[in-house]
This record gives C-alpha cells, structure tokens and sequence, in this order.
C-alpha cells in the first residue's frame, strides 16, 4: 500500500511504498551484521552491530541532552564536528547493549575512541570515519576486548541481509526489533525518476523521553545530500517524530540517531540541497521512517499493553502544546488508568491542569477514543460499556482541545502496567 505525504510549497506530494522486511539495509551502498561479542552473558544473544557504508559516506547525528552523557555520546559527537556542528563524512557505527559506557570518566571515553581504531582496522578505513553507540547498564566499566573479538566478526558477516540481526544485536529490553523502510519515485527538477529508499532500525523500551532522538537509531538512504542538508533533515524530523515519545519520562544517558546516505541510487548528479523540492521529498520519506520507529518505541514500552496517542490542539503555543501533551503522556495516573481500562478523564484534565499552560478550563474538551467526555470543562454522559470495548483496541487515542489557541502537537506514550516494574527491579540481574 502507498502511503502519501504533503510535502511543502516547494513540491508536490510524493508516494512512500513501505518496503516489506525493511531496514537499515535497504537502501544501497550498506551492509550490516550483528553478533554475540560477549557484552553479555547469554552466548545465544547478539550484542553488537555493525552499519557500514560500502564506502566513506555523508552522515549526521542528535545526541543526548542529559549532562550525565556516555562515553560514545561524546565521541560521536566529536567525529562530527562537535556539539556545534553535528555533520561529517562517515563510514560505519558501531553499537554494543548490555553495557552503557555511561559514567566511565576518561577510561570509558579511551574505550569509545579505542573502538574506533578497532572497526578501522577490519574495515580498512581511519579511525575519524567511525561512530559509536552503547546502551546498557550505567556506570559500569567497559571493556575493549569484546570489541576485538566481535568486530572482526561482524566484519566477516557483513550483509545486505544482515539488517535484521544488527537491529536485534541494539536490542535491551525490547521485545522485539524495531526496523522500518519506504521507497519513492522522485519528480522534483533533476532527479525525475531516480527512486530512493529510506532505511532504518531502532532500539528503545524505558529509560524514553528523548530530547533529541531515542535511545538508539541508525537511519540510512541512498539519496545524494549534501551533509549538512542531511543534518537539517535529521533534526527537523527527529523533533516531530523521536522527540514526541515519553514511556516514563526519563531521559537516556546514551541517546543517539544517526543517519548516513550514499548517494548510490543517482550518482553523477548534483547533491540535494536544503530547500529545494528534492529535499522536501527526502525528509517526508524520513519522516515516515522515524514516526514509524517512534511509535513502534511507544508501543513497546517495558511492560506496556497498549500505545496511546495524544492530542493537543488549541494551544498558544507550540511549546504550550508540547508541555500539556507530555503532562498527559507522563501521567502515571493516566497511565494507570488506561492500563485497568478506566475512561477517567478526570485525570488527563488534572494532568493539563497542573503543567503551567495557561488555558480556562471553561473551554477545555476532552475525547477518549473518539469519545467526548468533556465539554467546556464539564463532564458528558458516555455509555462506560462502549469505552470498555473501545479500550480493547491496541492504541489508545486521547485529544484534548484547551481553545486557548490554534498549535496542536502529537506525542506517543504507553499504559503503565505492573510488568513495568517487575522489569526495572530486576533490570541488572
């Protein structure tokens, strides 16, 4: 099925075909592989991945705003440019789970800078063209030698269709890999024709409410982009799809979103630039990659039964919006409640209440799954048998109007179940 997005005034809208077992490696010019390294203890489970250009590549990347940042976070973010610039030319990422490198001080950032060297080695390429990711545990020192042993491993395995067993290696306590692609045929002036895909896979399930990206996300097209038209890209999706996810309000230590393009499905053709109607093809098939990462993270939630959507229109500000939407989202008595299927909506108006938007309650309303529950502020009869069926549905959607304005944001969240915290005490056992 076609999926189709508006663009801007600079294109006409452009068809995404959703390429079925899709992911990091379907777009050309990268391969990828995921092995057991040894980060963990199970020999069955696969703990590193490795994303490579078949060549050195422009890339991008969103880090982390925590100031508790890991050791790859800032050796990444070195490799491109700094925090300032965020843009370079790359050749691959490397990812390992089961431990964060987080809290390692400069041990753990001589590791992160020691793993470079170690994936140039088996790849061919400098030190300067390798990115890394962790995600684990915090603060427990990490190791260089599973980076020896299941590189060059990895290196041997290198596939396209290795996508899969890279996207399961990032994985902690996901309960599933998490991976995505679409296609398109682009029109805009110069590229007529030329189809480009769009690739990616993530990881994520606690510790989410990103303020940058997710946990982690490796995003890859085959477009030809000019590395800083490739970060403006990133960035601008990344704020409406990654940055709109919250599971428990906490913000990692180690989130990372990267994104590489090779520029292999039109070579010999002029780079996209910023502004331009090929660009605004290219970031609605990044946005579709993202959103659809962003949400699988939401439903995913550690312990989660259902992902809700919410909806707030109606605010002064796009700030506003976004502030009242997370009140909700991170509610734990919201949460709680559409975990146990209760329609209280009580609740949603407390947590609007309480962020500090201003708004008058006498213009307030609220619908629960296309229910309205709220008018003006006040309460409207609805049929509770009818809300229990309707609880029933996967994804729960919940809109609220606070008529103080005309900005409306969306963010993606998840119920709040009992596993959520059989999981977190037990998390490092």
């Amino acid at each position: 099925m076609n999926t189709t997005f508006n663009t801007t005034s600079t294109s006409s809208a452009v068809s995404l075909r959703p390429i079925a077992r899709g992911g990091v490696t379907s777009a050309q010019g990268f391969t990828a592989a995921g092995v057991h390294a040894g980060f963990r203890k199970n020999p069955g489970r696969a703990d590193l991945a490795l994303v490579v250009a078949d060549r050195p590549v422009a890339a991008a990347g969103v880090f982390t705003t925590n100031r508790f940042c890991a050791a790859p976070v800032q050796v990444s973010r070195e490799q491109l440019g700094g925090i300032e610039h965020g843009y370079g030319t790359m050749r691959a990422v490397v990812i390992n789970s089961g431990n964060a490198n987080a809290a390692t001080g400069e041990p753990g950032l001589a590791i992160a800078r020691e793993t470079c060297g170690v994936v140039a080695d088996a790849l061919g390429c400098k030190a300067g063209e390798v990115l890394v990711a962790s995600t684990g545990v915090i603060g427990v020192p990490l190791d260089i030698e599973p980076f020896e042993q299941g590189v060059p491993q990895a290196a041997a395995a290198l596939s396209r269709e290795g996508a899969h067993d890279a996207a399961r290696a990032i994985m902690t306590t996901d309960t599933h890999a998490k991976e995505y692609a679409v296609a398109y045929e682009s029109t805009a002036p110069g590229f007529e024709g030329c189809a480009f895909t769009v690739g990616g896979m993530c990881k994520g399930s606690g510790m989410i409410m990103p303020n940058m990206a997710t946990m982690i996300a490796v995003i890859t097209t085959d477009a030809p982009v000019q590395p800083a038209a490739l970060h403006e890209i990133l960035l601008s999706q990344v704020r409406v799809t990654f940055n709109k996810v919250t599971v428990d309000s906490d913000s990692s230590t180690n989130d990372t979103c990267v994104i590489f393009a090779s520029g292999d499905a039109a070579q010999g053709v002029a780079l996209i630039e910023q502004g331009t109607p090929a660009y605004a093809e290219l970031c609605q098939a990044v946005h579709a990659v993202c959103e659809k990462l962003a949400r699988a993270i939401a439903a995913d939630g550690e312990g989660a039964s259902k992902l809700v959507t919410v909806n707030v229109h109606g605010a002064a500000t796009e700030a506003d919006a976004d502030t009242a939407a997370r009140s909700v989202a991170n509610s734990p008595l919201v949460k709680t409640a559409i975990a146990g299927h209760d329609c209280n909506w009580g609740r949603i108006a407390a947590a609007l209440g309480k962020c500090g938007v201003p708004f008058d309650q006498s213009r307030v309303d609220i619908d629960i799954m296309g229910m309205p529950v709220c008018r003006a502020g006040l309460t409207v009869p609805f049929d509770e048998a009818e809300a229990l069926r309707r609880f029933e549905e996967p994804e729960i959607v919940i809109e609220a109007n606070l008529g103080a304005g005309t900005c409306s944001t969306t963010v993606w969240t998840c119920d709040l179940t009992h596993e959520y915290v059989s999981i977190n005490a037990d998390y490092r056992s």
